[in-house]
């Protein structure tokens, strides 16, 4: 066997055995979920607080980030963590993974995540997403759905929780244009807090159209805040130029390979 048929042959095996990586994590993952569905119950009965479930999200999270690491190979690394203040504030993140509505439980505690209405007819998920509780949208109620989402993010900054909100609507492929919807430019004119663009490349790994999960490490990259006091319009361009430019920065600079020896700020 000559050279280039070994190299095939090695490549073929390597992307045979993470596919079955792939899968087997997803196999564990829906046993993990059941399990935290088996105590829907008793926190239902025992009348748990928010404050509980939302740790028991955290919980989760935590073990769904463990089986990525290691059984798929795929772990992750913040950049500029120091850019969220200590003050709750909103965050606007580029969407491409479901990882990173998973990972975000855990990166900021406490978060509330403003997520569409579909997602809490997911068995189990959906329980825990509306009792953390999140903020929900019914996307088709148009004006009357914006308001609520508003109404619903100042009492949650209110009780100190940082607000994370995804404004292309659905998840891109990484290479689209960003075009962010206009609910999130009526949180930064209503809400008056501190805005921090995040970038994440996550969709290299779990994107939407890769027919398994690969090995490597995701970047997370918080990007300088925009203050208050912006026209509508030049936030919303500002805060689109400033998750692209993280993004752009990503792929130049190879955000994503798997580095072990990264340094990483991660809560507890």
């Amino acid at each position: 066997m000559n050279r280039p048929n070994k190299e095939s042959t090695v490549r073929t095996l390597r992307l045979a055995a993470q596919s079955v990586r792939s899968r087997l994590f997803d196999l564990l993952l829906a046993v993990w979920t059941a399990l935290f569905g088996l105590a829907v119950p008793v926190l239902t009965l025992l009348r748990a607080r928010d404050r509980t479930i939302r740790a028991a999200t955290r919980y989760w999270a935590r073990g769904v980030l463990f089986g990525l690491k290691h059984v798929v190979g795929l772990d992750y690394v913040e950049r500029g963590r120091e850019a969220l203040p200590e003050e709750p504030c909103l965050i606007v993140c580029n969407h491409q993974s479901t990882w990173e509505t998973i990972a975000f439980l855990l990166l900021v505690p406490d978060v509330a995540i403003i997520a569409k209405d579909e997602l809490i007819r997911i068995p189990v998920f959906g329980w825990y997403l509306r009792r953390s509780p999140m903020i929900i949208i019914d996307r088709d109620a148009g004006m009357r759905s914006l308001k609520a989402m508003v109404d619903e993010s100042r009492a949650v900054l209110a009780q100190g929780r940082s607000v994370l909100i995804f404004p292309e609507g659905t998840r891109g492929s990484g290479k689209d244009e960003l075009t962010f919807k206009r609910g999130v430019g009526m949180l930064y004119s209503r809400l008056d807090v501190p805005v921090v663009p995040v970038a994440v490349n996550s969709g290299k790994f779990w994107g939407r159209n890769l027919p398994y999960k690969r090995p490597g490490t995701i970047t997370v990259s918080y990007r300088p805040v925009i203050s208050s006091g912006l026209s509508t319009k030049d936030f919303i361009k500002a805060a689109e130029d400033a998750v692209e430019a993280g993004r752009e920065n990503l792929n130049r600079t190879g955000g994503g390979t798997h580095d072990p020896g990264a340094e990483r700020d991660r809560p507890s």
